[in-house]
């Protein structure tokens, strides 16, 4: 490649695919997101490595799976000696910034980057000082409390949010006048949102116009017959078994709104790079660590397999090497991303990746391509909000097939292409038993659930070690963004 590009990567939080105008919704206003794919190509089958924040950003990182990076919770510190996309760049001779959020826990805050603005609202460390939401407490965990103090109001996400697209502006304009005072080399800058995330907490403004714009889900639980157990007790755990209409409508609206306000700021970067003429090479990469079920089928957040949660919304632009304005519909990963920049950028590829790079059949969709892809969600009771018996599971997508393991409980089955929307589990038809059974040992192959168990509950045990250091030494955080609880407000109840 004659001329290493600039990288502009987006990183959400939370963004369920399908809320995307460029992804079919007729409700919601993504004009920046839209304006991005007419620009470039958009993925139509990509997949998280895990329906979990860190589990999932650290796959991303790594270009590995969970399993092959023991991290799989959100206080999973990943080793700082597994290389990342952003070493390897650096080793081709970039200087990679984070601006925002990258959800790593533990002493590496920068993990390949040399430069971090803005930091996280979360601690850094396994058992560090929590931050308080005041009178939104709760609500950015998986609880009940998320979904009924929910509606128009202002969570401390969206002041972050905020604040870090103002520095990522300042940040392109550092590389422009960089760039005009003859300093040629191209930047690799990722900016991290915490939007759409729950508190389903969205500016007045925003919420008033999605209110009776935004129905209830299109699944309800009692249209699917019998509930799988696994969701059964995920549903009792976290208190959602009866969601009044009020509280959907209102959170589901809110959702929306937030997926928007997100937008707004995606649109202030690419005009931005656009008005400093950084925009001609320059791989623009969007994607969301996960999405959420906004109620479908009576669930909330994300932990599951069904597309609302594991499927992400993937878009790459880079004009005059990419075509514009084409959809593609192979099977990809988070874990593929990290092979991607580094190809795109002729750097090192990363030795001991799971991913394989996009660039091929973004360029040709007629290219080969392995059309599987894996996910997967194992818990160890070590957070409250998880439930205290862990869990290992793990899904398999193989063409128009996806099967979901549960350890210890009964698979599901879905044929994606007769039932899109996932409310046939085939698992239990005798007509479908080879088949399942194929899917069942690839799945097992090289992901042993009785090993995972003894790797966490010996990983569980270093980690309430650092727990406790941490609460009784209270080390400083490196990479913090300040929460005031004041910040937090919701406005009173309205009915939508």
């Amino acid at each position: 490649m004659a001329e290493r590009p600039n990288i502009l990567l987006i990183f959400s939080d939370q963004h369920t695919q399908r809320i995307t105008g460029c992804y079919g919704d007729p409700v919601v206003r993504t004009p920046n997101l839209d304006r991005l794919a007419a620009r470039g190509v958009v993925f139509d089958n990509a997949y998280t490595p895990s329906p979990l924040c860190v589990p999932a950003r650290m796959s991303f990182l790594s270009g590995r799976h969970p399993c092959r990076q023991n991290c799989w919770t959100n206080s999973d510190p990943l080793a700082s000696d597994i290389p990342t996309t952003a070493h390897a760049l650096g080793a081709a001779g970039y200087r990679p910034i984070l601006v925002g959020r990258l959800h790593a826990i533990g002493p590496d805050q920068l993990h390949g980057y040399v430069r971090r603005e803005v930091g996280d609202h979360s601690t850094n460390w396994v058992g560090g000082v929590s931050h308080s939401l005041g009178p939104l407490a709760k609500t950015n965990d998986p609880f009940r409390e998320s979904v009924e103090r929910s509606g128009p109001g202002q969570s401390s996400y969206q002041l972050h949010d905020r604040d870090v697209t103002a520095a990522a502006l300042e940040v392109l304009d550092e590389l422009a006048a960089a760039r005009k005072s003859g300093e040629g080399e191209p930047f690799a800058l990722t900016v991290g949102y915490l939007l759409p995330h729950q508190p389903y907490v969205a500016r007045p403004d925003l919420f008033a116009y999605y209110a009776d714009k935004v129905g209830l889900p299109e699944i309800p639980l009692d249209s699917l017959g019998e509930e799988h157990p696994v969701h059964a007790a995920w549903r009792q755990h976290s208190g959602i078994e009866d969601v009044p209409e009020a509280d959907c409508l209102r959170a589901r609206a809110a959702y929306y709104a937030l997926v928007e306000e997100f937008d707004e700021m995606v649109g202030q970067l690419l005009d931005r790079l656009a008005a400093l003429g950084l925009d001609q090479n320059t791989l623009v990469i969007y994607v969301s660590d996960h999405g959420d079920q906004i109620g479908e089928r009576g669930l909330w957040w994300k932990q599951t397999f069904y597309d609302e949660s594991a499927k992400v919304p993937m878009i790459l632009s880079w004009p005059g090497v990419l075509p514009e304005g084409e959809r593609r519909n192979q099977l990809v990963n988070l874990v593929d991303l990290a092979q991607t920049m580094v190809e795109a950028a002729g750097a090192p590829a990363l030795p001991a990746a799971d991913g394989r790079s996009l660039l091929g059949v973004a360029r040709d969709p007629g290219r080969p391509w392995i059309d599987e892809t894996f996910s997967e969600y194992c818990t160890d009771g070590m957070s409250a909000w998880t439930g205290a018996e862990p869990v290992r599971q793990r899904m398999i997508r193989s063409g128009r097939w996806k099967l979901c393991y549960y350890d210890g409980a009964r698979p599901q089955l879905f044929d994606l292409e007769a039932d899109p929307r996932e409310t046939r589990d085939l698992a239990g038809n005798p007509a479908h038993a080879e088949l399942r059974a194929a899917l069942e040992a690839r799945l097992l192959a090289d992901w042993d659930p009785e090993e995972i168990a003894r790797v966490m509950a010996e990983r569980r045990r270093d980690k309430e070690l650092l727990r406790d250091w941490s609460r009784a030494v209270q080390p400083p955080d490196i990479h913090r963004w300040r929460v005031r609880s004041e910040d937090n407000w919701l406005a009173e109840a309205t009915d939508t």
